[in-house]
């Protein structure tokens, strides 16, 4: 299921009580004001990825809280992971404030009452929050986890930034998706989820093997769609970049759709196809955006996109300026 929805097509003196309820459906109960409510603004979308839920929304910079009562009317008993991008956020959840938020990620519990704003700039905020049920975190987690609500998390490096960029993902194509699909991103989701907690709380022990080995799959392809223009990204330095050997990392995608070397080939392809349909990139020789996305000769690429689809590199461009 995935729910796309604007302030826009909501008369104006609607669209805060519209939003308000939203917030409340598609997340908790929640108290929310705005001292400008004619002119509030905002968008939203919500996914359904199997075992965890996806909430995409900006708005315009409001307050929020969740008191004992709200609780008690209604829990979904979840963990909510926010990447907060745009205009920066705050909340205060067991007397600790996470200070103003963008950028970076930030966890609170449904079950316990917080209080949450924006910073007091115009800028609208956009809030990806992943919702994750309390009953998948292991126990020795959970026990633990208090120590990181409302406390602000880096999304520029290790696990952080792999799910960061995962969810942005999400979000961006949450869509497109069938719901067998969905079923397991949202798993690999809740994995990365357990990872980032595994790796805060110094409780890596207890992820459960294959979610490490899901996780590092995950860290792998998000290295291989960073890199695609670097001409040396092969196998090898794939596994020496993550410290494991070459076996180790064939065996990691003995049962995907596609090998390592596979994965790079066919993503290189993908970006070079966009880019020859694309009339902004007329101006670029054939052979330079096959030298931007990693190929390194121009007979090899041709020969590999005329396998791929079936058509020349350059019959291609020429269809595509008809």
């Amino acid at each position: 299921m995935s729910i796309s929805l604007s302030s826009a097509d909501v008369p104006r003196e609607e669209r805060f009580d519209w939003f308000a309820d939203l917030v409340g459906r598609a997340l908790s109960p929640t108290e929310i004001t705005y001292e400008r409510s004619r002119d509030f603004s905002a968008d939203a979308s919500v996914f359904d990825y199997g075992p965890v839920q996806l909430a995409d929304f900006r708005y315009a910079p409001l307050r929020s809280r969740r008191t004992s009562g709200l609780i008690r009317r209604g829990d979904p008993e979840q963990y909510h992971l926010a990447l907060v991008t745009g205009g920066p956020m705050w909340i205060n959840q067991l007397g600790t404030e996470s200070g103003l938020v963008t950028g970076g990620m930030v966890l609170w519990d449904t079950s316990r009452t917080y209080e949450a704003g924006a910073g007091d700039g115009d800028d609208p905020v956009r809030a990806t929050i992943l919702q994750i049920p309390k009953r998948t975190v292991h126990r020795t987690v959970s026990n633990r986890i208090d120590r990181m609500l409302a406390r602000p998390i880096p999304a520029d490096c290790g696990i952080a930034a792999v799910l960061a960029r995962y969810m942005s993902s999400l979000a961006e194509h949450g869509d497109e998706m069938a719901a067998d699909d969905r079923a397991r991103l949202g798993r690999i989701a809740a994995d990365l989820f357990g990872s980032l907690l595994a790796q805060h709380l110094d409780t890596a022990a207890h992820v459960p093997p294959e979610s490490r080995t899901a996780i590092l799959r995950e860290q792998i392809i998000c290295f291989i769609n960073t890199n695609l223009g670097d001409p040396d990204l092969n196998p090898r330095t794939v596994a020496a970049q993550h410290n494991i050997s070459l076996r180790r990392l064939h065996q990691l995608f003995e049962d995907q759709d596609e090998s390592v070397a596979g994965a790079i080939r066919s993503r290189r392809l993908g970006k070079c196809h966009a880019d020859l349909a694309d009339p902004g990139l007329r101006h670029l020789p054939v052979h330079a955006i096959a030298a931007r996305w990693g190929f390194t000769g121009a007979t090899a690429f041709n020969r590999t996109f005329r396998q791929a689809y079936g058509i020349a590199p350059t019959h291609l461009r020429r269809r595509s300026g008809e």
